[in-house]
């Protein structure tokens, strides 16, 4: 599985992006996600979403970033709104690939995108 994101770019506060990201090839992936890496700082999830449909949000970002899955076209989109300077980072898709065999259930494979840039002015 490859993914392909796409969306990244300039916005002055206040505004919004989305992101979409795209899932290329044969595999069942379990959830996809957003994470984003800050100049300086550690990786960190942004949002999430599970087969089921569970969601999952960090909390700088709840109420202004919406997460939305179309498992048929194995794409995950990232509606961001309200913008903040703090917002800005690379942006990466990450999905979990069940890769589970009879002796190893459960077990996952991350696939990460190669990121778009978010920069948002103040």
């Amino acid at each position: 599985v490859q993914l392909v994101e796409s969306g990244g770019g300039l916005v002055q506060a206040g505004g919004s992006l989305r992101l979409s990201c795209a899932a290329l090839g044969s595999g069942r992936i379990n959830g996809m996600g957003w994470y984003r890496q800050a100049p300086g700082k550690q990786r960190e999830l942004v949002a999430g979403v599970v087969s089921g449909g569970s969601t999952n949000y960090a909390d700088s970002v709840k109420g202004r970033f919406t997460i939305s899955r179309d498992i048929a076209k194995n794409t995950v989109d990232l509606q961001m709104s309200s913008l903040k300077p703090e917002d800005t980072a690379v942006y990466y898709c990450k999905a979990d690939i069940d890769i589970s065999t009879i002796e190893t259930v459960g077990k996952t494979l991350e696939v990460w995108g190669q990121g778009t840039l978010v920069t948002v002015s103040s």
